[in-house]
């Protein structure tokens, strides 16, 4: 081994600290970490006895870890978690975007990001796996990988945390205001029965309950499977109701498609386009789990995980294009300006309550709730990860199931402390979005650079180089204009009021 290669190799292996590089398996990608005995070391090339023990034991601890501790997946498995977790309730809002974007600027806009977040997508999976044969199973491993650890971990670990834990934050305030429409739909005129409707917050600790509940079945990101199977299949049917209802339902009188008909002045008009473009950029998720989700999947040196996980890619953003555009074209076609800030559903129950049966309403906003429980499931999988990986790395074994029921039952604590807590957070997501625009937009491209050193000045290094610098940009104005939008439209911050 040359003196580069092994002080690149040791580089990399002393900045993950706890977060480990995981080596190609030797044998059959079946076989589960713990059962092999002939490993490769982190570099594909074999060294001495300290090497492979260190090896053997950096495997193992692996293997005790919910992401990584069973890599029997496939590109189906593949497909229903990126499909469950890339459509959602942010998705719902897209309609409105137009109504300051235009039907031209709007379809662009939608285009290009969608296309944008498809090409990072392919980037992250080809970057899953070396060709001396490490494995990235984490966003950050990948990222201390390409800008070293202070920067890696600076540049990623907030955008991380957000997206997982603050996903799930969001699955709650979602999933449980969505309970308390689905009581009050099924009450109707009862007025009795409206009057012994929760709180806002125990229907967010019926959320949280039911989740945490279901969590404690799953012990590792492959075992949800189904549970994104269902979560999958939920997403694009209720997607597909919506904008199916409003289509079908007619336009409401006084609709209009001039993005000016709303703003009275030139600085409004510039306000409603960030603000556009800020939801269009969010309405689409996942980049911080591809990595994760490849990393279920079986892998040898003649059966390279990137095939099965692109074919996974392909299929699930086929789904998610079905759904999404429909949705926002359609819905801007039958609400035009008239569509409220809240989305689709708001519109639907602003303009067709009384025409819609009761069942019908009831059924989706269930859908909606089955839905963030699924999703919730799976972004939280990286934090179980993350805290599991803290007693794993103390006691040098595998986490007990009370530990493991532990942790979930502290995380969906601290959770629903946080929503019940900041229940406005929706109205903060362009602000806190922009902030983690960058690991799907950008951080990709400049990995890319740093770790397959393309030619300079080659295709690919210019389209890399131009994509992130364009991110970079997109980020700074999307964070301003929310900052701008929020000053303006004076948030209402109702700490503890959900």
């Amino acid at each position: 081994m040359g003196d580069v290669e092994a002080a690149e190799r040791h580089r990399i292996e002393r900045s993950f600290s706890s977060f480990k590089i995981i080596p190609f398996d030797d044998g059959d990608g079946d076989t589960h970490p713990s059962e092999r005995t002939d490993i490769l070391p982190v570099d594909g090339i074999r060294g001495g006895d300290d090497e492979k023990k260190d090896t053997n034991v950096l495997e193992e601890i692996n293997s005790w870890l919910p992401i990584t501790e069973l890599r029997k997946g496939n590109a189906y498995t593949a497909m229903f978690h990126l499909l469950s977790s890339g459509i959602g309730t942010p998705a719902l809002v897209l309609p409105f975007a137009f109504t300051s974007l235009g039907w031209s600027w709007g379809i662009v806009v939608l285009t290009v990001i969608f296309a944008w977040r498809l090409y990072t997508m392919w980037l992250l999976v080809h970057l899953h796996e070396s060709i001396n044969g490490t494995r990235y199973s984490r966003y950050l491993q990948l990222s201390i990988a390409a800008f070293g650890e202070k920067l890696g971990k600076c540049l990623s670990i907030f955008p991380i945390m957000y997206l997982s834990g603050g996903t799930c934050v969001m699955s709650i305030i979602a999933g449980g205001r969505t309970l308390q429409l689905f009581y009050n739909v099924m009450c109707q005129t009862d007025h009795n029965c409206l009057q012994k409707s929760l709180s806002g917050a125990q229907w967010f600790l019926l959320f949280v309950c039911l989740a945490i509940l279901i969590a404690q079945f799953f012990p590792n990101l492959h075992s949800l499977a189904w549970v994104s199977f269902v979560g999958s299949v939920l997403g694009v049917a209720y997607f597909t109701l919506l904008w199916a209802l409003s289509i079908s339902k007619g336009r409401p009188n006084g609709v209009s498609y001039n993005p000016s008909d709303n703003v009275t002045t030139t600085m409004a008009r510039f306000r409603a386009i960030l603000n556009g473009v800020a939801i269009v950029a969010i309405a689409f998720r996942g980049h911080n789990l591809v990595l994760e989700i490849q990393g279920t999947l079986p892998t040898n040196p003649k059966h390279p995980t990137r095939t099965s996980m692109w074919r996974g890619v392909i299929a699930s953003y086929s789904f998610v294009a079905v759904c999404v555009f429909p949705l926002a074209i359609g819905g801007y076609w039958a609400y035009g300006n008239l569509m409220p800030a809240n989305g689709i559903m708001g519109a639907i129950a602003k303009y067709h309550q009384e025409s819609i049966p009761k069942w019908l309403t009831g059924t989706i906003y269930m859908m909606v709730v089955i839905q963030c429980i699924c999703s919730f499931q799976i972004y939280a999988m990286p934090v179980f990860d993350n805290l599991e990986r803290i007693y794993v790395s103390r006691h040098h074994k595998a986490s007990p199931r009370r530990v493991r029921s532990c942790i979930k039952l502290f995380f969906g604590g601290l959770t629903y402390f946080i929503s019940v807590a900041f229940p406005f957070l929706g109205s903060l997501a362009a602000f806190v979005g922009g902030i983690a625009l960058p690991l799907s937009l950008v951080y990709p491209c400049f990995m890319w650079i740093s770790i397959k050193k393309p030619q300079r000045n080659s295709l690919m290094y210019c389209l890399n180089m131009f994509l992130g610098c364009l991110g970079i940009l997109i980020s700074v104005v999307q964070v301003a204009g929310a900052l701008w939008n929020l000053v303006v439209d004076k948030l209402d911050a109702n700490f503890f009021n959900p």
